[in-house]
């Protein structure tokens, strides 16, 4: 299966201008996309991504001196306008909303190729087409990969790419897990086990508050703004880590020990607009917990079921199937028909794992 890794790369000061500067003709390329896209849209004209990279290359970019500079990669300008269409293609369908211009320090990033050759990857150092020779902190596996994605979070630079790797099933210690996602206990399995929800946005919080009050504070153009902004970047990149380690734990091991696995179809959007609870709801990242389990499934061999978001498996007794009101405030589950009583979201990860069953 198709997998992709992505890790930080170790550059000198004049490999990162260099990065710099891909990643500017990048972003003005797209922009220059879509600025042309909406002149067009308001003509009464449809565009498409291989009207606008056509006139770019043939008319706008040998005007543009600075985009040929010795040492940057032509590729660039062609990825950017497949990620422009890609937006709209998202929009087009109701699963994004509409496309935004980018911003110079927010989201800086770029893709290269060989002109269709593979790329040869292996150990702690790769040669970029155009770029030259990087190195990394980790050993890359030796491989081969069609495109290479390079990216900025705070002042530090990643290298990402997708791959081919064969995985074989791992011997599963449970048929079937129901789990249980909440804010008090991140996720309850129907076998017991419970993984508590470290919240690491709130744990973070006050340092988060101090770094942004410091970075407000600064004079706009000044170096030391620029160094606040940094400072903050890099904690809110810690925080986001921390999460995402913590969800690739639980997966992991759900994916490796489990055949079956049930969750629930969530409504996080539903969710969030409950502002008391928001913001713990937005740390446990749901979503990606989801996004985790779907492609680990196949890579450890494991099937994910969806329950039904309107399956009331808060509300149903694990005992005799008795179904009565739940509050959220209540976290104990008390059957009113056989007066049996359990946590309330070990009740629930239990219903959810007898979806399972034939």
């Amino acid at each position: 299966m198709l997998l992709s890794i992505k890790t930080k790369l170790k550059l000198s000061k004049t490999q990162e201008i260099i990065m710099s500067k891909h990643a500017g003709i990048a972003r003005f390329t797209y922009n220059w996309g879509l600025a042309t896209w909406n002149n067009l849209y308001k003509d009464g004209l449809k565009p498409n991504k291989y009207i606008l990279k056509k006139f770019f290359n043939n008319h706008v970019k040998p005007e543009l001196i600075w985009i040929k500079e010795t040492g940057i990669c032509q590729k660039i300008t062609q990825y950017a306008f497949d990620n422009l269409g890609d937006a709209f293609s998202r929009f087009f369908l109701r699963k994004a909303g509409y496309p935004n211009f980018k911003k110079k320090g927010r989201h800086d990033s770029f893709t290269i190729d060989t002109g269709g050759k593979p790329i040869p990857v292996g150990g702690k150092s790769i040669k970029l087409p155009m770029i030259g020779w990087v190195r990394t902190y980790e050993s890359l596996p030796h491989t081969t990969c069609k495109s290479i994605t390079i990216s900025r979070t705070a002042d530090s630079w990643f290298i990402a790419f997708a791959y081919e790797q064969e995985h074989e099933p791992t011997t599963k210690q449970h048929d079937v897990v129901g789990v249980d996602l909440g804010v008090k206990e991140l996720a309850t399995l129907s076998t017991g086990v419970v993984f508590p929800n470290p919240k690491h946005y709130k744990t973070n919080l006050e340092k988060l508050r101090r770094l942004s009050r410091k970075f407000s504070r600064k004079f706009i153009g000044s170096n030391n703004r620029y160094k606040a902004k940094i400072q903050l970047a890099k904690h809110h990149a810690r925080v986001a880590n921390l999460r995402k380690d913590t969800i690739h734990q639980i997966t992991t091991f759900l994916c490796k020990n489990h055949a079956h696995i049930v969750v629930e179809d969530l409504n996080i959007s539903g969710m969030l607009s409950n502002h008391k609870l928001a913001q713990v709801i937005a740390d446990c990242g749901f979503h990606e917990f989801k996004r985790q389990l779907e492609y680990k499934a196949k890579k450890f061999g494991c099937e994910i079921i969806v329950a039904s978001r309107w399956y009331p498996s808060s509300k149903t007794c694990s005992n005799c199937g008795h179904i009565q009101d739940m509050p959220l405030k209540e976290r104990i589950y008390n059957c009113e028909s056989c007066s049996h009583s359990i946590d309330r979201d070990l009740n629930a990860a239990i219903n959810l794992s007898r979806l399972a069953s034939p």
